[in-house]
Parts: C-alpha cells; structure tokens; sequence
C-alpha cells in the first residue's frame, strides 16, 4: 500500500462517514433554500514519511462506556481516530495538553507515539470512536505502557 493509496482509502471512509451523518440529518424533506458554501476539511494532517508496503489498515470501533479511562498504551505504525459519539479526552506523547474531541473531529497519532491519555468525558453518557490503524501486515496492533 502506498501513502497516496493510504490517504485516498481515508479519503473515501471520510466521505463515507460525512455522507452517513449527513443522510440521516436529511431524512427530512429539504426546505427551499439556497446553496451552503463548501465545508473545509473534518481533518487535514501530514503523512508520516515511510514505505507502506506490506501495510494495511484495520478499521475498529472503540467503545467508551459513562466514565471509562484508557490504559497508556502505543499502536504499530500510525492511528486515525474519528468521534462518532460522546466526547472523548486524549494525550498523546509530543503532541501537547490534554485535548476533548467532539462528535466528528478526528485526532491523529504519529508512529511510535503513546497514548497517554484515553477517557470518555462524561460519567453519564457513552461516547464511541472509529480507530484506523495503519501498520504492517501482522503486526501487533497495540501494546500496553505501564
């Protein structure tokens, strides 16, 4: 898999999730009214520097239940994270202060990186992530950091 065969099977998920969320929002009959301007990007990051083949991307929902915090932990190769529900708390190493990530926002994890930081922000409502990890074929997938 080549990074540009990378971003365009993001590209297309990305699309794929936008365009769900936005069927359902038009499930009612659409009023008249004229043309919104283009949205900007959920997300535009770079991508790592590297060769990716023999590389392949697993697609997983993460479930956080009312108050649930994540275990530090790393993944192989590099992770794209999409909020599908909830709000979500992360850290990750080099990357700053804690951050919350809403309802479609995505955050990114660079290769070798931990993951300090995991936790639902809510102790009363479940909040769900869409993980794609991009690693080597085989690889393990994530590893707990004590």
């Amino acid at each position: 898999m080549t990074r540009r065969d990378a971003f365009v099977s993001f590209a297309l998920f990305a699309e794929l999730v936008a365009s769900a969320h936005a069927a359902a929002a038009d499930a009612q009959p659409p009023a008249a009214t004229p043309a919104a301007p283009p949205r900007p990007p959920v997300f535009k990051h770079d991508l790592p520097n590297l060769t990716m083949d023999d590389w392949e991307v697993t697609v997983s929902h993460v479930d956080y239940p009312p108050g649930r915090v994540g275990s530090p932990h790393k993944h192989a190769g590099f992770v794209l994270a999409y909020v599908l529900e909830g709000q979500i708390v992360t850290k990750i190493s080099d990357q700053g202060p804690e951050k919350l990530y809403n309802v479609g926002e995505m955050f990114y994890e660079q290769p070798g990186a931990t993951h300090e930081v995991s936790r639902n922000a809510s102790q009363t409502v479940p909040a769900k992530l869409l993980a794609m990890i991009f690693a080597k074929k085989g690889a393990t997938l994530t590893t707990q950091v004590k």
